[in-house]
């Protein structure tokens, strides 16, 4: 299983243990997640995405999800406009 749980917590500049107190989880749990080592629940998939305010397709995938740049941009990385 494949998730944005990362993403999600650094944009909202949580801790593990902030968002595992959040979601009623123990803080090593965020980081079994993260790291895709676990696969929640249901309830608990419904939790995070309630939590973050998005579909739980946002969060989770079972496969590899494309980087938000790319998904943004088209490409891996952002193509500056270099001024002449």
């Amino acid at each position: 299983m494949h998730n944005r749980i990362a993403v999600f917590r650094a944009e909202r500049e949580l801790s593990r243990k902030e968002l595992a107190a959040a979601i009623d989880v123990n803080y090593q749990t965020i980081g079994y997640l993260e790291r895709g080592e676990y696969q929640p629940s249901l309830d608990l998939a419904f939790r995070l995405a309630e939590l973050f305010c998005v579909p739980i397709e946002a969060i989770f995938s079972r496969t590899p999800l494309p980087s938000l740049a790319q998904q943004l941009y088209g490409s891996d990385q952002p193509t500056r406009q270099v001024p002449t």
